[in-house]
């Protein structure tokens, strides 16, 4: 799967007209791309969006061609996409963020709610309040308006 996922990126980045490289590391979970290239901004696109959309893309052109999507006992692996750095440092500020957002609600015992986010940010904030005792936090509102509340949990 590998080589089919080398191939996806090869063709796609030759049509985008980029240069540079990319190096691809398997886990159990998935498969991380790291993408070197001068043209960053244009790969990651404004708050990322460029970027959520090439791994979208990515991810349904090799379900496609492997012809299987995840199942119970052999679940497919996600493809993971990063470029320069920039998904990776985003997780971390946004881990820290969620850190003192969670603090705020701890001190103030009021509920915070946050600004709208893509699906891999909400995620990295409920892992983070999941982690913080007295608090929970929800996900709330459709499309590109869902966005996290943090509130004191319920005793």
């Amino acid at each position: 799967m590998e080589q089919q996922l080398s191939d996806i990126l090869d063709n796609l980045l030759g049509m985008l007209l980029l240069e540079g490289s990319y190096e691809i590391e398997e886990t159990d979970e998935s498969f991380l791309v790291s993408i070197k290239t001068n043209d960053a901004g244009r790969l990651i696109g404004a708050r990322g969006e460029s970027l959520d959309a090439l791994q979208i893309l990515v991810n349904q052109i090799l379900f496609r061609q492997t012809g299987a999507l995840a199942k119970e006992d052999d679940p497919q692996k996600r493809v993971v996409i990063d470029v320069m750095g920039w998904r990776k440092q985003k997780e971390e500020e946004l881990a820290e963020s969620a850190d003192k957002w969670g603090k705020q609600v701890l001190e103030s015992g009021q509920p915070l709610e946050l600004e709208p986010q893509s699906p891999w940010q909400r995620r990295i904030v409920h892992m983070v309040i999941s982690e913080m005792k007295g608090l929970e936090s929800e996900s709330m509102g459709e499309g590109r308006d869902r966005h996290i509340v943090i509130k004191p949990a319920k005793k």
